[in-house]
């Protein structure tokens, strides 16, 4: 599993940074989450491939979440794409996206398909063989949700040297492969688990875009290996981290502390501050394994 942060940035773009967008690479999917202005030049410098995006996922329709969608969508069509794209997001994306394809006279020549959100409660949005998307629904300004991505748990492997101690003869290897058990010539019953590997264990990753401290996420995303937690602010701003319902480093923190994850990353920074250090330094006074997104960065579990 992969993250790319594409942007990472409140509000407006600046000369050397973006606002919020960022793939996720996990079983072989390419999800984009949010598309903030800039997002095409970011994917092009990270080397990313347009057409591995199947599903842009969108928390809320803030421009820096969201104005680079209609580019996308149009840069899509000009690059001659067929396969289909889906975009889930809160209700009045399809509005926003199509009336601007149609004052264009630009339609897509690619199926497009939207699945707009208005649940408060959280809820499945996509679903494979492989992976699970869920909303993480969040308290900010307008309906807003984040996104838990979920592996599915994998197939167990085949354990040839378990196989060779057992005497098993490879005829029954598609057996194992498939989950059953073998029965040996003088009757004994092997277990399939003695004859495989556990698969790994899935991985997930949590995304929390623009909210504020909000206790009520810690149970949908407990023990994900990532969490991007919004910090727009320091404490020393938390009255206006309420007033505008942002987060601080600090409360990032206390979430992830609360959810047991395996790392914090902190992002959505206003750009007050001179030094995102001071970020990182604050959400260790309370849970220690934080990072800093910025843009660009990748990080890998």
């Amino acid at each position: 599993m992969k993250l790319t942060i594409l942007g990472c940035y409140s509000a407006t773009p600046r000369t050397l940074n973006n606002p919020t967008a960022q793939v996720l690479e996990i079983k072989n999917h390419l999800f984009l989450i949010d598309c903030g202005e800039g997002t095409q030049v970011q994917l092009r410098k990270s080397k990313l491939k347009f057409s591995r995006i199947k599903h842009i996922f969108i928390s809320h329709l803030h421009g820096d979440h969201f104005f680079g969608l209609p580019g996308l969508v149009s840069t899509f069509r000009l690059l001659g794409r067929e396969k289909e794209l889906h975009i889930y997001g809160p209700k009045g994306i399809k509005e926003a996206i199509t009336l601007l394809l149609k004052l264009g006279d630009s339609w897509t020549n690619y199926p497009l398909y939207f699945h707009e959100l208005e649940g408060r409660e959280p809820q499945i949005v996509y679903e494979d063989e492989k992976v699970k998307v869920s909303t993480i629904p969040l308290d900010h300004r307008i309906y807003t949700n984040g996104f838990l991505f979920q592996e599915k748990e994998g197939a167990r492997t085949l354990n040839v040297e378990a196989a060779k101690v057992w005497e098993v003869d490879k005829s029954q290897f598609n057996n194992i492969k498939a989950g059953k058990h073998v029965v040996l010539e003088d009757g004994t019953i092997v277990d399939n688990k003695e004859l495989t590997f556990d698969p790994p264990k899935p991985k997930s990753y949590a995304f929390c875009s623009d909210t504020m401290y909000k206790e009520d996420i810690v149970p949908i995303i407990k023990k994900a290996d990532l969490l991007y937690h919004e910090s727009t602010f320091l404490e020393s701003e938390q009255e206006l981290a309420v007033k505008t319902k942002h987060s601080t480093a600090k409360e990032a923190a206390e979430i992830a502390k609360q959810a047991q994850v395996g790392k914090l990353i902190l992002g959505h920074y206003s750009t007050r501050y001179k030094s995102l250090e001071v970020f990182k330094e604050e959400a260790q006074t309370v849970f220690t394994a934080v990072d800093l997104a910025e843009d660009g960065k990748s990080f890998v579990v």
